[in-house]
């Protein structure tokens, strides 16, 4: 019998991935089929389900939401077993409940941190109770768009540049794109823009890399996403949202995020960073962190 040379990133033989064994083709399919259902997905759920005769919308909007969740883990589990012939352990069932409970968790203390520190900095007033009527919208939303967006730029584009280039360069170009695919957003500024590649890419890249499963950054990226939007009533990436609690933001753009939202704060840009160093350092003692490399085609 031949002699089979394993991949370290896929664990199928490379004469079995054929074409796909050159990474940049995987990152051209995944990029582009991943990012079209998503954005046919989030179409389906705001616009079509407003036409749903005698269903409220807030309970259609929901169930397309959680379909186009179902959509988006079912492709990238169907373009993994297609083109790297392997299960997508970053996907495992067996971690999803504690990391994406335990992301969920460090999510929301992490925001709730950058609005006690602008309450105290005057640049945030709590006026009030907001309502509970828009919380299941709210978190449906919070939940494509942490599923999405971790599948897309953390489990194809951050892992493809990672096989690619190594550790650094792969968090950096990650998360310039991460920060591009926010600059069209309602309020996007340049220093929005940064904000996001530095403090969410940086950080949800570092939540990957600890643990080698999309889970932890999925849950980080929906706690982060539900309580700005779902408890507190900011703009999630320029988007108007209604939370259960009502936030009034006052001062400079630095404080506040401008129309961006909060997560545009130097405020929020620093305790990401933090978070980030820690999550990094840790990676690295386990010995996750890849060296950098040069190199297009599966070893």
């Amino acid at each position: 019998m031949p002699e089979q040379h394993f991949t370290d990133e896929t664990n199928a033989p490379v004469s079995a991935l054929g074409i796909w064994r050159f990474w940049p083709l995987r990152f051209v399919l995944f990029f582009v089929v991943l990012t079209g259902a998503y954005v046919g997905c989030g179409l389906l759920a705001r616009v079509v389900s407003k036409k749903l005769p005698l269903v409220p919308h807030d309970v259609s909007l929901p169930a397309f939401m959680l379909l186009g969740v179902a959509i988006m883990i079912t492709l990238y589990r169907l373009l993994v077993r297609w083109t790297e012939k392997r299960g997508t352990a970053e996907l495992s069932a067996s971690r999803a409940l504690p990391h994406l409970l335990g992301g969920a968790f460090l999510g929301f203390a992490m925001f709730s941190g950058v609005i006690a520190i602008d309450v105290m900095l005057g640049g945030a007033r709590i006026q009030g109770f907001g309502g509970f009527d828009k919380l299941v919208p709210e978190l449906s939303m919070a939940l494509l768009a942490g599923v999405a967006e971790e599948i897309i730029v953390r489990g194809s584009v951050y892992r493809l540049l990672e096989e690619g280039f190594g550790t650094l360069i792969a968090i950096i170009l990650s998360g310039a794109l991460f920060g591009l695919l926010h600059a069209l957003n309602p309020g996007a500024t340049l220093a929005s823009t940064a904000a996001i590649a530095v403090e969410a890419g940086v950080l949800l890249a570092a939540a990957y890399l600890v643990t080698r499963s999309l889970w932890l950054a999925i849950g980080l990226h929906i706690g982060w996403n539900f309580t700005e939007g779902g408890i507190f009533g900011a703009a999630v990436s320029g988007g108007k949202s209604h939370g259960l609690i009502t936030t009034a933001f006052a001062g400079p753009d630095w404080l506040t995020g401008g129309k961006f939202g909060p997560e545009a704060s130097l405020t929020a840009v620093i305790l990401c960073v933090v978070v980030a160093a820690v999550l990094l350092a840790v990676a690295i003692r386990r010995g996750e962190w890849k060296p950098l490399r040069f190199r297009f085609e599966t070893a």
